[in-house]
């Protein structure tokens, strides 16, 4: 993709968020400025599983105490601009170039195992819980069917033997019990189950978003249930937190929700801000994900899963959460 090309796609996807924030700054209005970090801690930031959450600040992985995740932190000089980690596995979405990215998979002292070109922008990353899956999306530009002029690639990696899924586009897509293609189909969100082969995801198509359902070994997907966006399986497998549209609609914001997988229940959380991000679990009981402030800097928040409780604010000046544990 040329430079110009690239450029068109951030312009595009800039925009497209530029106008679901505006439909819930409102929703946000009665939130304080947050208090800006606390000063580095001492220490080497290590992947090692532990009581510790793992965060990007100033595009720079960092650390801190899960017991007190607003105080000093760890910062590292690898800069990410997504990151994700378990089981002493780390994802680490960064530039390679002023507009080239990659993909770097790390080991727990943050060695780089390996790394390849990715076409386009950072979106989303994950990593299974034994550490030997990654996953990414990226938003790309250049496919006619789409009105905004870009889409998304989503790749799966297997770091012990090297198979690469490109894109979850080349899977066999299972639509209410059916066969489905079609040109517009797209993917995002992975997140995977504890057998290292069963995945979840967000499939697009014909307007609609769906949470899906992988499986690796036979390269499917078969979709379970609508207005689903950015899936977070919960550390035991019964549930899937993620974003829901407000109304069906993406452009009146998202609500931060709990899908139970056994009866397909909805349960809201106490956030009412939208979320935009692809929560992750801090433990059985709770979420984390990133928030914005007015001028764009990012704090991570947590809430109760179960839809009791209020919003805090968990780490200021951070974002791209993720709980250190082990599979």
């Amino acid at each position: 993709m040329s430079n110009g090309a690239r450029i068109g796609v951030l312009a595009a996807a800039v925009a497209l968020l530029g106008g679901v924030a505006a439909g819930y700054t409102a929703l946000a209005a009665d939130r304080t400025a947050a208090p800006a970090p606390q000063a580095a801690a001492a220490g080497t930031l290590t992947l090692t599983p532990g009581p510790r959450l793992l965060t990007i600040t100033d595009r720079h992985l960092a650390s801190v105490s899960a017991t007190d995740p607003a105080g000093p932190r760890i910062v590292s000089t690898v800069e990410c601009l997504r990151v994700y980690a378990a089981a002493g596995t780390g994802i680490c979405l960064r530039p390679s170039s002023a507009w080239s990215y990659e993909v770097v998979v790390l080991d727990a002292d943050l060695k780089q195992r390996q790394a390849f070109a990715v076409p386009g922008l950072p979106n989303r990353a994950r990593v299974s819980p034994s550490g030997r899956f990654v996953a990414w999306t990226v938003f790309v530009g250049g496919d006619s069917y789409t009105s905004s002029g870009f889409s998304t690639r989503t790749g799966i990696l297997d770091t012990r033997t090297g198979t690469t899924v490109n894109t979850l586009e080349e899977f066999t897509v299972i639509r209410d019990g059916a066969p489905y293609r079609n040109v517009d189909v797209n993917f995002w969100g992975v997140t995977f189950a504890a057998d290292d082969n069963r995945f979840y995801a967000t499939m697009s198509t014909g307007g609609r978003r769906y949470l899906v359902r992988g499986d690796l070994a036979a390269r499917t997907v078969e979709t379970l249930r609508d207005n689903v966006e950015c899936p977070s399986l919960s550390p035991d497998g019964t549930r899937i937190a993620f974003k829901q549209a407000i109304d069906a609609d993406p452009t009146k914001g998202w609500r931060l929700s709990v899908l139970d997988l056994a009866t397909m229940r909805v349960t809201q959380t106490a956030e009412r801000a939208s979320v935009d991000d692809q929560a992750a679990w801090l433990d059985g009981a709770s979420l984390a994900y990133t928030l914005r402030q007015d001028d764009g800097r990012p704090d991570v928040w947590s809430v109760p899963a179960d839809g009791s409780g209020a919003p805090r604010l968990l780490i200021p000046g951070a974002e791209s959460p993720a709980a250190l544990t082990s599979g």
